[in-house]
């Protein structure tokens, strides 16, 4: 069976951007992803669209939207991917899916999303679908309440980690300021991250501005070809492993702290590709708020349960660490328009592993890990990228 690879991308910036809706994001990656590939319209088999909508647009059906964008892809045969917040890595894995059973050479993934139009209290409403309504759907302040009640349980069973949460959003900060597509661009330094302020209030439990990524605008892009075809381009992305885990959905019946289905997606994808995390150059990791990125680090055993604060406190996932987390600033400070964000997270490493980073750049990148998360921690996706071009 051949593999799928990464042979091209695009990124627009993420923000409040000028961009009216959807389809005028989704125009504005398509063709430089084709063009940074070296491909032309016409060798595109499959397009595979991310975007969770869910009430953001009244504009539907976002798969043919693509060939409003460009009418030499009318006809090829497309389909929208909504998986709440990984929507942009189910439709990079299906994309994938598509070369890998013979029924093409060549896809189109595009994530998007639309978010600013809306006032905050819609917008939140809207994340809430990716909760388990019948049980979370009163829950105060939203996705951010859902993830401040995380927070609160995490400080009541290991202690208030609220200075490790303002290290975490300050270290991402600090990396956001050099991504040319972050929404901020700003490096607020720990001791503003730790104070609550005018400027900086609480948002949901121990939660502060800091600790939440923003509403944004945004849209990513990739090329993706079979082995055979990426060895005749410029650039090539291989997937040493990649591995999707569920979790019951309900945060009643599970025990969210244990981020289970984001540690077995680990603990599958890591010996899949014959590494460890030892191996790994730099993780970009779905840190929608700082608590997520914090348990995220037990989850995937860079730390014992309860102790991921240890690796904040050493300086291990700082840029200069031993496993740099977040290069790009994470969505913490990159945003998060939720159907472009895995699309986003692959792409920022595809840059990293092909010298291509800029300064964000992690010297001699060899290896990536990637992860992605749907809902809280429902849909885990897991890649581990490397060069092959």
């Amino acid at each position: 069976m051949t593999k799928a690879q990464i042979v091209g991308w695009s990124h627009s910036p993420f923000g409040k951007t000028e961009h009216p809706d959807t389809e005028a994001l989704m125009e504005a990656v398509i063709g430089p992803a084709l063009a940074h590939a070296g491909v032309e319209t016409g060798d595109v088999d499959g397009i595979f669209v991310g975007v969770m909508n869910g009430g953001f647009s009244r504009q539907g059906f976002e798969a043919a939207l693509v060939g409003m964008t460009d009418t030499a892809l009318a006809n090829v045969p497309s389909v929208r991917l909504e998986n709440a917040c990984s929507t942009g890595s189910a439709a990079v894995y299906a994309a994938m899916d598509f070369i890998e059973a013979g029924r093409g050479r060549i896809t189109l993934v595009v994530g998007a999303e639309k978010m600013t139009a809306l006032p905050t209290a819609a917008v939140g409403d809207i994340l809430l679908g990716a909760c388990y309504r019948k049980e979370e759907s009163d829950v105060e302040g939203g996705f951010a309440g859902v993830f401040g009640g995380i927070a609160q349980s995490y400080f009541q069973r290991y202690g208030d980690r609220s200075e490790e949460l303002a290290m975490i959003a300050a270290k991402n900060h600090a990396n956001g300021a050099l991504n040319p597509y972050a929404h901020m661009r700003r490096d607020f330094g720990f001791e503003f991250c730790n104070t609550v302020s005018d400027k900086n209030p609480l948002v949901a439990g121990p939660l502060r501005r800091t600790d939440c990524s923003m509403v944004s605008d945004g849209a990513a892009a990739l090329v993706l070809a079979d082995a055979e075809t990426a060895a005749t381009l410029q650039r090539a992305i291989a997937f040493r492993a990649r591995v999707q885990v569920n979790d019951v959905m309900a945060l009643s019946r599970r025990d969210i702290l244990a981020f289970d289905g984001a540690r077995r997606a680990w603990a599958a994808a890591l010996p899949a590709a014959g590494v460890t995390l030892d191996d790994l150059s730099f993780v970009e990791t779905h840190d929608c708020f700082t608590i997520a990125e914090l348990i995220e680090y037990e989850a995937m055993g860079l730390a014992a349960p309860g102790e991921g604060y240890r690796v904040v406190r050493d300086g291990t996932t700082t840029k200069s660490g031993r496993l740099p987390v977040n290069p790009s600033g994470g969505l913490k400070a990159k945003g998060h328009p939720v159907g472009a964000t895995g699309v986003s997270m692959h792409v920022l490493s595809a840059m990293q592993l092909m010298g291509e980073a800029g300064d964000m750049q992690i010297p001699d990148a060899k290896l990536a890990g990637l992860f992605n998360m749907g809902g809280a921690a429902v849909a885990n996706y897991v890649s581990i990228l490397e060069r092959a071009r």
